[in-house]
């Protein structure tokens, strides 16, 4: 019994957790620019970040090391020192278009201007940090991301030709603006397969002290958990798809687009839904960035971490979330647009990825980590392919967008 309440809020709260900024704007631009060509690119993140989070939490419960403590050990510091410059830099601009989600949301609701909010949401995420504890981050907060749920029921609502939206599930080319469609394929890509994500699962399953007894629990709660959280934002996606097109709206450039979504459906309670999905979703992405940051540093360097002590008793993962979120909220204050911040640190992502993913695939093929539960061929071949799809892409498509390119 205990197990599967274990795997009911585990469940629940990968749904909260896998829908944020990046996974909500890249679907709903995804949507509204290419109908629902791009629903493969989601399908193919989920089924990514499924066997990603599985390894997460069997290498975590069999060698009792989280990821970042496995590379630097594996490989030495020496070379754990490139994954952890690039995924740190990469997370700290993930963390302020989360802390941009966050104070859109607010302007939203309140009309003061998003810039006004960056630094009050950076300094409640530190709060709930500094004196919250791992459960509450894990579960209490993320859990109240299932309101993202409403999304699925206004895609069921809205009666889409569901022929087309399975055949949006193949691969396809697109019938305009190549580059664009590329470029939001590598940004799914890399807001379903965020580092983040599968090294913060690393760091609690060690932090809820798992062992083998817990290699079911985790199976399920990675297939499903991240099962659920694709199906949000593929309701996303054929949202946008549906409704921001009969408004004229083909290309998503400002987030005060966005809440018309669910309008149709919900009438006025579908604005607030929309706000507060946005707001929750990039609130509980936030501590959890917030978080791995001082994850990964603290592993990195071998100091003394975890949410549940104290922080006179690991000062150096306290400051490490206390100067990342401040930091982080500092583009959004000068006005940087959240929107754009997001679309382009999903993409970077996606580059990054082969920095954090390779070593990792090589411990969970070494049996000196996992013995007999070492990587089979299916789970290697699946996330190579992914991750060097994304990385192809990604090398491809960003100096287009930069440089322009058709």
């Amino acid at each position: 019994m205990k197990k599967l309440v274990e795997i009911s809020l585990g469940v629940v709260t990968s749904v909260g957790g896998f829908l944020e900024v990046g996974s909500m704007a890249t679907a709903a631009q995804a949507g509204a620019t290419f109908g629902f060509q791009l629903i493969w690119a989601v399908v193919l993140g989920t089924i990514c970040i499924i066997f990603l989070v599985e390894m997460a939490g069997r290498f975590a419960a069999v060698s009792h090391h989280t990821i970042c403590d496995g590379i630097r050990e594996r490989f030495g510091f020496n070379v754990f020192v490139w994954p952890l410059l690039a995924t740190f830099l990469l997370s700290l601009m993930v963390l302020s278009a989360e802390i941009g989600g966050v104070a859109i949301a607010l302007e939203l609701a309140t009309g003061i201007g998003f810039q006004w909010w960056a630094l009050p949401v950076a300094f409640l995420a530190w709060l709930l940090l500094w004196k919250g504890t791992f459960g509450l981050i894990e579960k209490g907060v993320s859990m109240l991301g299932l309101v993202t749920l409403c999304f699925v029921v206004a895609a069921v609502m809205l009666k889409p030709d569901w022929t087309a939206v399975a055949a949006g599930a193949v691969p396809s080319l697109p019938a305009h603006d190549t580059a664009s469609y590329w470029f939001m394929a590598v940004s799914i890509l890399g807001a379903s397969i965020s580092p983040y994500l599968f090294m913060f699962y690393s760091s609690g399953a060690i932090e809820d002290q798992w062992d083998k007894s817990y290699l079911g629990a985790n199976r399920a709660i990675a297939g499903l958990g991240m099962s659920f959280g694709g199906t949000i934002s593929v309701g996303v996606l054929i949202v946008a798809a549906l409704v921001l097109a009969t408004h004229g709206i083909d290309q998503v450039d400002d987030y005060h687009q966005l809440p018309l979504m669910l309008i149709p459906v919900f009438g006025f309670w579908g604005f607030v839904l929309f706000v507060a999905s946005l707001a929750i979703a990039c609130f509980g992405a936030t501590l959890e960035v917030g978080l791995q940051q001082a994850y990964l540093v603290a592993q990195g360097f071998g100091w003394t971490w975890g949410e549940d002590r104290k922080p006179r008793d690991n000062p150096g993962f306290s400051a490490v979330y206390t100067v990342s979120l401040f930091l982080a909220a500092i583009p959004i204050m000068l006005g940087l647009d959240p929107l754009r911040l997001t679309i382009f640190s999903m993409a970077l992502t996606a580059a990054s990825l082969p920095l954090t993913v390779v070593p990792f695939l090589f411990l969970l093929n070494d049996k000196r980590y996992v013995g007999e539960h070492r990587n089979g061929i299916l789970s290697n071949a699946a996330v190579i392919f992914i991750i060097a799809l994304g990385f192809v892409l990604a090398v491809v498509t960003i100096p287009l967008q930069i440089f322009g390119g058709t």
